[in-house]
């Protein structure tokens, strides 16, 4: 990973901390300097190598750099494995037999020594290629969901979203529970859009961000995210808002577009304001 600390073995100090800050900037995580539970998976992930261990799909999901370099091969190979998010899930699994079955190979869904080295050498040439999934994500291949809007989080913005999204959208639902059990929901009942929020007390005003991480990131969750920007500040002036890419769980665990808004004193605003508005661009976006 090309991350030195100066701290002696054993020993958990400022250099250490500045270590897992910068690996927590490079992955799109919470700055914290603490090896949390999240930081710490992500710092196994990061050790795996493709060609270091069978990849295939299993319960739990195999994670790490290994399958997300699979992943973009196949992409640059105009093979669709969906979004670049270091999982092997069902999309990965099936793009997998489908590139086997163009090589000639047995479609067991299973990266072999074999199938690796078909991997390798017809992506050896194709580094510089377009990845197929961010392709379709620009051309507007992957149609928005009609499903409902999934609500995650706590605090008033959250309760305000769940009870003023119905008056526009159809169909929403208010949520608890970890952000794994959220996104299995979601992505089981096929939701069109989660919104997770987040209140922190030191922050002044709303923070929107959507998934972004490895070589790849969600047009959709950025283009709502500007479109949330846009609105908020054109409706809210005296709100300061910012969006960013980030790869925090919720966002990485749901398949379809998924926000996660951090909020703080929402100075010169009330929570219903904003949720009047995000609401009100929902809308627009998921009856299009």
């Amino acid at each position: 990973m090309g991350l030195v600390t100066t701290d002696e073995p054993g020993q958990f100090g400022d250099g250490t901390v500045a270590v897992v800050e910068a690996f927590q900037r490079t992955r799109g995580l919470a700055i914290t300097g603490q090896a949390d539970p999240t930081t710490w998976a992500r710092l196994i992930e990061a050790g795996w190598h493709l060609g270091s261990r069978l990849l295939f799909q299993t319960t739990p999901m195999l994670r790490g750099d290994d399958v997300a370099e699979l992943q973009v091969r196949l992409a640059q190979l105009g093979f669709n494995p969906g979004r670049i998010d270091g999982i092997f899930g069902n999309i990965l699994d099936q793009t997998l037999r489908d590139f086997q079955q163009n090589v000639g190979l047995v479609t067991d869904g299973t990266l072999t020594r074999r199938t690796l080295n078909e991997v390798l050498r017809l992506s050896g040439s194709a580094s510089a290629r377009q990845l197929v999934n961010d392709a379709r994500d620009r051309a507007g291949f992957d149609e928005i969901g009609s499903g409902p809007v999934i609500v995650w989080g706590d605090g008033e913005l959250a309760h305000e979203l769940a009870r003023g999204l119905p008056e526009i959208l159809d169909g929403r639902h208010l949520v608890k529970g970890s952000s794994e059990e959220t996104a299995r929901f979601a992505n089981t009942l096929g939701a069109a859009c989660v919104l997770s929020t987040e209140p922190v007390d030191e922050l002044e005003g709303l923070r929107l961000h959507y998934w972004m991480s490895y070589r790849s990131h969600s047009r959709r969750g950025e283009q709502l995210s500007n479109d949330l920007v846009a609105a908020l500040r054109r409706e809210l002036p005296l709100l300061h808002v910012e969006s960013s890419g980030m790869a925090l769980p919720i966002l990485r665990e749901t398949k379809m577009t998924t926000l996660h808004l951090q909020h703080g004193d929402l100075t010169g605003s009330s929570a219903s304001d904003v949720a009047r508005v995000i609401s009100a661009v929902l809308g627009q976006v998921f009856h299009r």
